[in-house]
Formats: structure tokens, C-alpha cells, sequence
């Protein structure tokens, strides 16, 4: 008996169905059996599944004489069921890689519920992805299992089928099916759920659900629509045969109100002629389903008038919504011409030689939190200023740090008057450069990928960016911080502007230089890593050939196990993928598991570099900064050539790795089983990768910025003399040279 029975129900989807069960039978978990039901396609879906039913004994085909639509195709597929689990998998919809093993594991650890629900991810024909809105519902049910009225959440979720598995015993003793006509779905979710005794989660993305551009039976102009209103009416005929469940009938009263309104406000569902037809049967089952004593909610009052006033309404929204986008547009040019002119009438006021601003992409973090953490140290005159985007931001920042938000009042009042400012991305096109302000730009690492101007010649990696406009704000910088010889050369070309290029070192890296063992056990400590652990960091970066930039190069479950006992996996995604659906895949659960750490949400990435003993990247710039530790580093780089191809890289890392380069899951985990890992060829990459790219970095880069350019210690590169403060002197630079270089 295999552990689940897929369900296919197929018609017309030729063009889809082949990814479909390829996502389904390519899973590393085979204890499966798929029942495909080919509803009398009049296309080549038959012919397809009988090839893959020819050569994989799990698949069985059920040819229909005739087409009866999606409800009745799946009842079709059931009494050939023999799996534990039914899982009705629409057929141009697929699976993401390791799915039925998370969803085997998580059954396995809630001893088999009636229903497991987990998460899923609209996946738009032109390539964009969006995860579902309520998935923080599913991880805050993740502790064992509950009835509905236990989490009533749980009936928010999409009204589907696709987002469950259903214990096959639990659905033939309660004799579930699907009804015929559109939104089958609502009187098999409804029912199911509020049956179920036993409901469990997974906060994992399982399904890609597909949004095709045409097609979708539900988003087609069709009287068809008019089913909802049968579909609800045997929602209340189930309530009426289970008096114990007479409880839900305001929710579902709710839902139905709603859910048909929803359908009633898109403009592509029903014949105009048919709309004011589809809000009277709407109204009527309203009201008669109406449990007595129940307030309407005030967004479904609207039922309890006529047509036509409802139609007034949504005319006067519409209406209301375009007059609401020119005010907007209205208001925001006059924004920024009245944001000029106070520019201007500021900048008739002297610069404050003691006022510097800072801002960095992800809050007080990178080259400007460690310059500004300097500033204090050494130039406590020197006030500080942090610019944050909002105050979700502004929440984040220590108590002891002065903020302002940007394009508030405070902020273009400081922004015109200070004198230093520190970035590592650019300040905003409406912030002019005053003679005798210092613009620092620290940048945010070595650059390996494509940057600036390179970028022209990259169409897909610059999507989105305005490379003319980023240029323009770069003519404002005074100072480029680099840590190498390498990254120098590179801005230079990248951001052909006016600065100098100023040989510090990296400031964020002070720490990787001068932190002791303890920091980097302290950080093992709080993310509960086991004393005596490996800890192996794997660190990817954003993928440009990919929207929305998430790429699973392969099972973190699998590297996990195959790394063995004594180890732990810690992983760390890119900061662009944190709040996408790339921790949904799998990463998230895995965590919650124990399988793995999780360490994207740590605010200091030099913390987690500190906490491991070995580096596995790919084209991240991460592998410059964890050098500087001198521990082994391993380039997984089975992408190389898309990468390049569609970023582009400043020189081949494969060819001029920090350590050992793996081109496939195979070489990854036979680097690790062997520990050729950390042999002696891997410490002789590393030396050679150190001495290229750690040239300037010996811990004391913040300091130099500080008093080179808000201190005016030195003699190089034309610095306005400052007062001296008192400390160390100004270190030398890194290996003897200068450290001002002219772009």
C-alpha cells in the first residue's frame, strides 16, 4: 500500500501536463502511486499519459467515455485509490522538489491526521511569483494537530483542494465527493475540515499553482459562474445534517456573502447582461441562509439592497479611485518641486562641520554601521545621524541611535546642512551635493557579479534598475572604500564618475580581524549549535536568471544527512530572498524541524561567518569577507555558465577559487565524505585568494575612514585639516601603499 495516491484529473492541458507529472514522479520520495484521469481531452493528454503509465509501473490511466468536468474526474480516481493519503494534484499545476517528503515527515510526526494542510505559491505565466498572504496561519499551527474550532484561522485559507492531503480511511467513512459545476472545491473544503478531528500543518510551499494567462476555467466569462450559488446551498444542506456543527453557520453565511461579491466585482466573470441577475440569487440565498440574530458585516450590507444601488456603488468607487491616482500624482510633483525649493533656501546656510548622516540598505548594518561605531569611539563630537526607511526600520535600530526618517521634514532639514554622509547604496536623485560636503560610498563587498555601467550590456540583470539615473547619483561621491587592488579597478570602470578611490579596507571586516574564538562560540550558542560541531555555512546568492531570484540548487535535507552526525548545517539566504517565497520551499520547516539552522534573519552576517567552520557559496561576496578567517571554502558552482551569461562575473571564480569548486550535488557531498574539503591544495586556493583580496583589510579600515576624512589626520589626498582626537595613532596602510588612489 503506497503512502500517497496523486489524483490527476486531466483535460487540455497538453502544454503542461508532461512538467506536471515529471514534478510529481521525479520526487526523491516514490512511495507513490499516481491515478491520472484523462476527462475525455480532446487535445494529446491521453497519448501522454499512456507513455508515462507505459513506463512507470506507478502510474494507472483512466480513460473517461466523456467529459464530466473537474469534481467528477477526481470521484473517478478515488475507488482505484490505495494509498493512506489522497492528494488531488490539478494537472497544470506541479510540485516543488522534496515536497512529499516534508509531507511524508510532517505525518509521520503528527501521527497521521485526517488532514494535512500546507502552503503554496501563485506562479504567474510571465514568470513572477507570489506566496499565499496567510502562510504566517500555517506556521503559527505547526504545534501537533487541532480541530477547526480549536483554529478557526483555517477556514481563511484558499477554498481548495490542492493545498491538502486527506487520510483515505477519514474520507470513505464520511462519504466525501465532489459535486458537478464550477467551485466543487467549497462543498469538499468546508465539510472536510470542519469533519476533520485531527488538522495538521506544513509552513512549506508544496504546489506551484499556476496562473495561466487564459484558460482558467474560473477567470472565463461564463454563466457558469451562477454554481457558486448551488455549490453554497450544499455547504448549508452538510450543516444541516450535523446539528454539532450549527455553530459555523454566521462564518460560512460570511463567506458566502463575500465570496460571491468577489465574484460580482471582477469584470471578466459574467456577461454584463447576467450581472444584475447573479446579485438577486446572490441576495436571496443571503437572506435565506441568514442565521436569525446575526449582524451583517458592514462590507456585505449591500446585499440587502437592489442592483442597482450596488452598481451606483462600485461606479462611485471606481470613480473615486481614478480621482484618488491623479491627486496622488498631483501631490507628489509638488512634492518634489517644493522639496527643491527648500533645498535651496537651505543650502543658503552654512554647512555643520559636526553632522554626519549615515544610511546602509538593511538598517545599522555593513561599512557604515562599523564607521559610524568608530565615529563615536574616536570622534564623539561628531554627531550621528542614521536615515531609515520607515519606522518599521526605525524599530530595529539600537535605543542609544539617533534616526530620522527619510523624507520627513527632520530628514531634508539635516540632509542639507550635514557635512559627511556614508552609504552603501546611493542616496536619494533629490539630495543635491553642496560644495564642501563629503560623500563616502562604502559599497557592500568585493564585486565578483556585474555592477554599474557594466550592467549595459546585461538587458536581464539590469531589469528594473535605472543605470543612467544610478550613475547620476554616483557623480556625488568624494570617496570609494576598497579592500583590494581588485575592487578599485572594478568601480572605476562600474561608476565612471569623479572620486577617489580610498584604500582602507572593508570597515564591516574590523570584526573578522580582530574578534576572538568567544565571539564566534557565543554566536553558536545563541542559534543552538551543538559544542564540538562542524558547522557548514551554506550562503547562495540571488540568481538574475531566475524572477525573483531563488534557484534551489539541491536538497538542503539530503546535504544535511549526508554531511553525517557531529555537524550542522547552517543556511543562510541572500538578503533579497528573505522575505519571498525561497524560505516557504522548504527552509523554514526544516528549521522548525532541527534539520538545519536557519540563520537568514541574523541582523550581522559577520556573526554567522564567525560561527563556521567552512564556507559553501556560489558566486556570493560573502567568500571575500569569510577569507579573512583563513578557513576552508567551497565554490558549489553547477551554474556557472548561466550566471555569467546572464549577470556576468569579473573573472572566472571557478578558475580562481578560494578552495575546492563542486559542479554538481555528487562532487559537493564527496568533497565533505572524503575531507578533502580542508586538505592542503584547499589551504593553498585560499592563500592565493587572501592575498589577492584581502590586501587592505587588517582591522583597522573604520578608524582610517574616520580620521582620514572627519578627523583630517594624514597627509594624502588633500583632506581639510581637522582638530586630532586622542586614541592610537592612524595605523599604516596595508602593505605599505597609499592609501588614496584618483579615479
Amino acid at each position: 500500500m503506497p503512502r500517497f495516491s496523486v489524483i490527476v484529473p486531466v483535460f487540455k492541458v497538453q502544454g503542461y501536463l508532461r512538467e506536471c507529472l515529471d514534478s510529481v514522479l521525479e520526487q526523491s520520495y516514490r512511495d507513490i502511486e499516481v491515478i491520472a484521469v484523462d476527462d475525455a481531452s480532446p487535445d494529446g493528454c491521453g497519448a501522454i499519459l499512456d507513455e508515462y503509465a507505459a513506463r512507470d509501473e506507478r502510474v494507472r490511466v483512466l480513460h473517461l467515455p466523456e467529459n464530466v468536468g473537474l469534481g467528477r474526474a477526481r470521484n473517478a480516481g478515488m475507488p482505484h485509490a490505495t494509498g493512506d493519503f489522497l492528494f488531488f494534484l490539478d494537472s497544470d499545476d506541479t510540485l516543488t522538489p522534496g515536497a512529499l517528503r516534508a509531507m511524508a515527515d510532517r505525518l509521520a510526526e503528527t501521527g497521521d491526521p485526517d488532514v494535512l494542510i500546507f502552503d503554496y505559491v501563485r506562479a504567474h505565466w510571465w514568470g513572477g511569483t507570489r506566496r499565499n498572504v496567510l502562510a504566517h496561519v500555517l506556521a503559527e499551527a505547526a504545534d501537533g494537530t487541532f480541530t477547526a474550532a480549536e483554529r478557526p484561522e483555517i477556514l481563511d485559507l484558499l477554498m481548495v483542494v490542492w493545498n491538502k492531503v486527506y487520510r483515505r480511511a477519514f474520507v470513505r467513512r464520511e462519504g466525501f465527493a465532489f459535486p458537478p459545476g464550477y467551485y466543487e472545491d467549497t462543498p469538499w473544503t468546508f465539510p472536510v475540515l470542519l469533519s476533520a478531528s485531527r488538522i495538521a500543518t506544513l509552513d512549506r510551499i508544496c504546489v506551484n499553482y499556476r496562473q495561466r494567462r487564459q484558460g482558467s476555467i474560473l477567470s472565463t466569462t461564463s454563466r457558469k459562474h451562477f454554481d457558486i450559488h448551488d455549490q453554497y446551498e450544499r455547504v448549508f444542506t452538510f450543516l444541516d445534517s450535523r446539528p454539532a456543527l450549527a455553530r459555523w453557520r454566521p462564518h460560512l453565511h460570511t463567506a458566502m456573502g463575500a465570496h460571491c461579491l468577489d465574484i460580482l466585482s471582477k469584470p471578466d466573470r459574467l456577461p454584463p447582461s447576467a450581472k444584475a441577475e447573479f446579485f438577486r440569487r446572490t441576495a436571496e440565498l443571503f437572506r435565506r441562509h441568514r442565521p436569525p440574530g446575526t449582524p451583517v458585516a458592514p462590507e456585505l450590507r449591500v446585499l440587502e439592497g437592489g442592483y442597482a444601488r450596488y452598481a451606483a456603488g462600485r461606479q462611485a468607487e471606481r470613480a473615486g479611485q481614478a480621482v484618488g491616482r491623479r491627486t496622488q500624482r498631483v501631490r507628489r510633483a509638488a512634492a518634489v518641486r517644493v522639496t527643491r525649493a527648500r533645498y535651496a533656501l537651505t543650502a543658503l546656510r552654512p554647512l555643520d562641520p559636526d553632522l554626519a548622516l549615515y544610511s546602509a540598505q538593511r538598517g545599522v548594518l555593513g561599512d557604515p554601521a562599523a564607521v559610524h561605531r568608530k565615529a563615536r569611539e574616536i570622534a564623539p563630537h561628531i554627531r550621528g545621524v542614521w536615515v531609515v526607511r520607515d519606522e518599521a526600520q526605525a524599530a530595529l535600530l539600537p535605543p542609544d541611535v539617533e534616526h530620522v526618517l527619510l523624507d520627513s521634514p527632520g530628514y531634508r532639514r539635516l540632509a542639507a546642512r550635514a557635512t559627511y554622509f556614508v552609504n552603501n547604496v546611493n542616496w536619494p536623485g533629490t539630495l543635491p551635493k553642496r560644495p564642501g560636503s563629503v560623500h563616502i560610498h562604502t559599497h557592500q563587498g568585493t564585486p565578483l557579479k556585474y555592477m554599474g555601467a557594466d550592467l549595459l550590456a546585461k538587458p536581464g540583470a539590469r531589469f528594473g534598475s535605472d543605470v543612467p539615473q544610478m550613475l547620476r547619483r554616483a557623480d556625488r561621491w568624494d570617496y570609494s572604500l576598497v579592500a583590494n587592488r581588485h575592487s578599485e579597478l572594478v568601480w572605476e570602470r562600474a561608476y565612471p564618475c569623479r572620486f577617489t578611490s580610498l584604500r582602507t579596507g572593508s570597515p564591516r571586516n574590523d570584526v573578522l580581524v580582530e574578534a576572538g574564538p568567544e565571539r564566534g562560540r557565543g554566536v553558536r550558542a545563541r542559534l543552538g549549535i551543538p559544542d564540538g560541531h562542524t558547522v557548514v555555512l551554506y550562503a547562495p546568492t540571488h540568481r538574475d536568471y531566475r524572477r525573483g531570484g531563488h534557484v534551489e540548487r539541491f536538497d538542503l535535507a539530503r546535504f544535511a544527512e549526508d554531511l553525517g552526525d557531529g555537524h550542522t548545517l547552517v543556511v543562510r539566504l541572500h538578503p533579497s530572498l528573505a522575505t519571498g517565497p525561497a524560505r516557504g520551499m522548504g527552509l523554514a520547516e526544516l528549521h522548525r524541524r532541527g534539520v538545519l539552522v536557519d540563520a537568514t534573519d541574523e541582523p550581522h552576517v559577520e556573526d554567522v561567518l564567525l560561527a563556521a567552520d567552512v564556507l559553501v557559496t556560489d558566486y556570493s561576496a560573502l567568500m571575500f569577507d569569510y577569507a579573512l578567517l583563513d578557513r576552508p571554502i567551497v565554490v558549489h558552482a553547477d551554474d556557472r555558465g548561466a550566471y555569467a551569461a546572464s549577470r556576468g562575473t569579473y573573472f572566472d571564480v571557478t578558475a580562481e577559487a578560494p578552495g575546492h569548486v563542486s559542479r554538481s550535488y555528487r562532487e559537493l557531498a564527496w568533497l565533505f565524505a572524503s575531507g578533502t574539503w580542508r586538505n592542503e591544495e584547499s589551504a593553498r586556493l585560499r592563500a592565493a585568494f587572501r592575498d589577492r583580496f584581502c590586501e587592505y583589510d587588517d582591522g583597522y579600515a573604520a578608524e582610517r575612514v574616520v580620521r582620514l576624512l572627519m578627523l583630517g589626520e594624514g597627509e594624502d589626498g588633500g583632506v581639510p585639516p581637522r582638530p586630532a582626537a586622542a586614541g592610537r595613532p592612524l595605523p599604516a596602510p596595508a602593505a605599505g601603499r597609499d592609501l588614496l588612489a584618483s579615479s
